[in-house]
C-alpha cells in the first residue's frame, strides 16, 4: 500500500523520489508532489502541452522551471497516477513511506499528501457546490483529515487507524476522479506513452 504504481508502469519507489526532488531542489516531498498531480488528475485537470507543469512549477517549485530530469520525471509520475485511477482493478495507491518507516513519519507524509491533494484539486475544481454529495462528502473529510495533528502510538492500533485514514484517501481519490477526471473527458495525455 505504500508505493503506487500499475500493472503496465515500474511501481514509483517513494524513498528514490524523495531523494531525486531533494537533489533537484523541489521543496516539496514525493508524497506533496504526488499529492498534488493526484488533485489534479482527479479534478479534471488537462494535462495536455506544458500548462500543466507551469501550473506545478508554481506550486512547487517557486515559479521556476523545471530541469528537463524533473519534467520528465513529473510527467511519469502523471502518467502513472492516470493509469491507476483508470486501472479496473482499483490499482492506485498513495505515493507514501514504506511501512519500515516509523508511523509519526507515514502520517506526516499522509497529511502532506492529502493537504497537496486538496491544492491540486482546488486549482481545478473552485467551485464545490456543483459537486455531487459525495465528491462534496469527501473533500470536507479530506479538510478535516488535513487539519489533524495526530498524536499516536507506534503500535498495531495506530497502524491500523494510519491504514483505514490511507485506505479512506485512496477510494475518494478515485471517487472524485470517477466524477470529474472521467466527466471532464480528461485523456491524461501527458505527451509521453508508458509501456
Amino acid at each position: 500500500m505504500s508505493e503506487t504504481g500499475s500493472s503496465n508502469a515500474k511501481p514509483l519507489n517513494y524513498d528514490q523520489l524523495n531523494e531525486f526532488f531533494e537533489q533537484q531542489g523541489i521543496l516539496s516531498s514525493a508524497a506533496e508532489v504526488h499529492g498534488i498531480l493526484t488533485g489534479m488528475v482527479a479534478s479534471g485537470a488537462s494535462l495536455k502541452g506544458e500548462d500543466w507543469l507551469t501550473l506545478l512549477s508554481d506550486l512547487i517549485h517557486e515559479g521556476q522551471s523545471f530541469k528537463h530530469a524533473v519534467k520528465k520525471q513529473l510527467i511519469e509520475m502523471a502518467a502513472d497516477v492516470c493509469a491507476s485511477m483508470r486501472d479496473p482493478d482499483l490499482g492506485f495507491n498513495l505515493l507514501l513511506p514504506s511501512d519500515h518507516e516509523s508511523l509519526v513519519e507515514r502520517l506526516g507524509c499522509m497529511i502532506g499528501w492529502v493537504q497537496s491533494y486538496l491544492v491540486g484539486f482546488g486549482v481545478n475544481q473552485t467551485n464545490l457546490a456543483g459537486l455531487s454529495d459525495d465528491v462534496r462528502e469527501v473533500i470536507d473529510d479530506m479538510v478535516e483529515i488535513a487539519k489533524l495533528d495526530f498524536a499516536v502510538d507506534d503500535d498495531e492500533e495506530g497502524e491500523r487507524a494510519y491504514y483505514e485514514v490511507v485506505e479512506y484517501l485512496r477510494i475518494s481519490a478515485m471517487l472524485c476522479f470517477n466524477e470529474l477526471g472521467q466527466r471532464a473527458g480528461t485523456d491524461c495525455v501527458t505527451n509521453k506513452v508508458l509501456h
